[in-house]
């Protein structure tokens, strides 16, 4: 694929996930603000998404580049588990978590590069959700997870790829979107706008 691709997050394993599919993304970090109007998860990280998709896009002087965004949040009980601001808040996430199932929900959107502030040709957002279930933990096991530095930079305050895959009993749905990005279904999507 010689087409220009650009992925509008920082995170190191989105851009492993895209290397794994055979893409070699430009690394831009959008900087906008992450807030939004919606309360459902799956509305909310369309939105982010969209958002950071489209404040990259305005900077791109390439017709045909692809900006790529993501956002990933964690929902149990009707509650939207973001990043943790600390290993306190990361503990009581894992608490919340753990011995039940939650839902892991990514959006992604997908942006034809333009003009400098031009509207793209081309724009489109999914969301895919993967339930997770967990075992029980002890609070040893909880404590020490939340005082390593793995959780902090993620939503629901884990990483399904890291050491708290120990605690994992299974999941429902796609694995990649636990850890980031639905690659496969963003792979197709991408296909089919190349072809179309």
């Amino acid at each position: 694929m010689n087409t220009r691709i650009i992925l509008a997050s920082g995170s190191p394993r989105r851009k492993e996930l895209l290397a794994q599919i055979g893409l070699k993304p430009e690394i831009i970090v959008s900087d906008v603000e992450e807030q939004t109007a919606f309360s459902s998860p799956e509305k909310v990280v369309k939105d982010l998404s969209m958002q950071k998709a489209m404040a990259v896009a305005a900077g791109i002087d390439d017709n045909n580049a692809i900006v790529i965004a993501a956002d990933t949040v964690v929902t149990i009980d009707g509650r939207i588990l973001g990043k943790p601001a600390d290993h306190e808040e990361a503990a009581e996430m894992i608490r919340t978590l753990q011995g039940r199932a939650h839902e892991v929900f990514t959006g992604v959107t997908i942006v034809r590069g333009c003009r400098k502030g031009d509207i793209p040709t081309f724009r489109e957002s999914f969301a895919e959700c993967t339930a997770v279930h967990v075992f029980p933990m002890s609070e040893e096991e909880i404590r020490g997870y939340a005082d390593s530095e793995e959780p902090m930079d993620k939503a629901g305050a884990y990483g399904i790829q890291g050491a708290f895959a120990a605690y994992i009993s299974g999941i429902e749905g796609d694995y990649n979107n636990v850890v980031g990005l639905p690659v496969g279904r963003l792979y197709q999507l991408i296909k089919r706008y190349l072809n179309g």
